[in-house]
């Protein structure tokens, strides 16, 4: 771990030791709303501390979700308002570069609405997709569905990692870097799975509905 990102957990982990909620909140709205802040070191600790029991672990993923959702909302604010040329000329100031706006625009043309959800579990997209939903004046609240329904799963797995890994939490973060796709991945198969058995569980129902009538 290089010094720089060592001084970053340090100052991370001071934080939200002295500010608890308030401090997964502001750390996570900066992250989504594209500043380089390492959510995966916020709400890991934060489960760890929730380990303690110094805080609640539902609360740690309530706040972590709402912060989220809310630098979304301001991050799609500027894309609305700005357009992708305010972004271009103002966001390298907070190291958000070309290629990375290129790689979110690209999902969202791709995926659509659908790259909003998938993208908040992608560790280098997450943050930026909101810019491009922006422009395109994406509904707000299909916006706002498809970001908290891909914000929930991800502060869920990193909050419930330190809950589990409490004083070895930062260990955990150095496997978490080194298998966080295939983590990430397993997640995204899971939900599919549990969206298609929904899906055939419900349309089973209508069929049988419709043969009692």
């Amino acid at each position: 771990m290089s010094e720089f990102l060592s001084d970053v957990y340090q100052y991370i982990e001071s934080f939200v030791r002295s500010w608890g909620y308030y401090a997964v909140f502001v750390l996570m709205f900066f992250e989504s709303a594209c500043i380089p802040i390492p959510s995966e070191v916020t709400m890991v600790f934060a489960g760890f501390m929730a380990s303690k029991g110094i805080m609640n672990l539902w609360w740690v993923i309530a706040v972590g979700t709402m912060a989220n959702v809310a630098g979304s909302i301001a991050t799609y604010c500027i894309g609305a308002k700005g357009g992708r040329p305010l972004v271009e000329k103002y966001g390298k100031y907070v190291l958000i570069t070309r290629k990375k706006l290129d790689t979110a625009d690209r999902w969202f043309r791709r995926y659509g609405e659908w790259a909003v959800f998938i993208s908040r579990l992608l560790p280098g997209v997450r943050t930026f997709i909101s810019l491009p939903a922006g422009v395109a004046r994406m509904n707000v609240g299909r916006f706002l569905f498809y970001t908290t329904i891909g914000c929930v799963p991800w502060c869920f797995m990193l909050t419930y990692i330190g809950f589990k890994m409490g004083e070895n939490w930062e260990v955990v973060l150095d496997y978490y870097h080194r298998f966080e796709y295939l983590i990430l991945g397993l997640i995204v198969l899971a939900i599919i799975v549990l969206v298609v058995l929904w899906a055939y569980r419900r349309r089973k129902s209508k069929i049988s509905n419709t043969v009692d009538m």
